[in-house]
């Protein structure tokens, strides 16, 4: 898994690299440089909350003098999970192969990317993962890491899911995986929305791949992390594994009563 910056990827085709905005104004131009130079040919979109601090105009900014960054003025703030969506509906639109998420604050590291893709040659989803072998967090509370494993140890056991780290927000997919994935049903947010990403990738048979990351904890700006996020992704998950698991008794219920006809 090479982070090599002069691998090329045109064999997957156009890459388009999702960044999600809200008071990124300081964090967002070294990112920019560091995307743009770890994989030049893959374009950037910035899908900014309407931040008051004027991180839109930052973006409008690079994006006057670089074609290949793109963004996206929301209304306001709206949630990750929509603003990864809305993304997702631009990249389609406009013809790409890969759409990437990444954070905008650097705790995806922009120099890992290349890993990422290509891992992508061989599956239909590539997830940034802190809890495989090689990955890793920094500047994590020990409370932090026991409650990002918990939470994803809970995600296997409820979905039945073989993913270390289902929570994770820095993942690659295909186009045809997203088309896939009827995202036009999805409501979920924060955590519970990369959850929800991935455990329908795995119901729908999809081929997805772990490979390790260093999740950096940001050191400027406010985390978006909130107990509103932890306790909705707790309870989504719930609701799915219970609901899942009635399905399948329902389901050999009635395989069954037809072997009993």
């Amino acid at each position: 898994m090479s982070d090599d910056p002069s691998t090329t990827f045109t064999d997957l085709g156009r890459i388009l690299v999702i960044i999600p905005t809200y008071n990124e104004r300081v964090a967002l131009p070294a990112i920019l440089e560091r995307v743009r130079t770890s994989v030049p040919e893959a374009d950037v979109l910035v899908a900014d909350d309407n931040s008051p601090d004027g991180t839109g105009r930052v973006a409008d900014d690079w994006a006057a003098h670089d074609d290949q960054v793109h963004v996206m003025h929301r209304l306001g703030k709206e949630g990750l999970g929509t603003a990864y969506l809305a993304g997702f509906a631009w990249g389609l639109q406009n013809g790409y192969d890969v759409l990437v998420e990444m954070d905008a604050d650097g705790s995806h590291q922009p120099e890992q990317l290349p890993r990422l893709l290509g891992a992508l040659r061989g599956c239909d989803l590539v997830l940034g993962s802190r809890w495989v072998t090689g990955g890793a967090t920094e500047n994590w509370s020990r409370g932090r890491q026991v409650l990002s494993k918990g939470g994803n140890l809970y995600t296997r056991l409820m979905l039945g899911v073989p993913i270390r780290d289902a929570t994770g927000g820095y993942r690659a997919f295909r186009a045809s995986t997203l088309r896939a994935l009827d995202l036009h049903e999805v409501a979920s947010q924060g955590y519970c929305f990369q959850v929800d990403l991935a455990w329908r990738a795995v119901q729908r048979g999809m081929q997805v791949r772990e490979v390790p990351i260093t999740f950096v904890e940001r050191t400027s700006g406010a985390s978006k992390m909130s107990r509103t996020i932890v306790a909705e992704a707790l309870w989504r998950v719930t609701v799915w594994g219970v609901d899942s698991r009635v399905t399948r008794l329902r389901e050999r219920a009635m395989t069954r009563r037809g072997e009993g006809r």
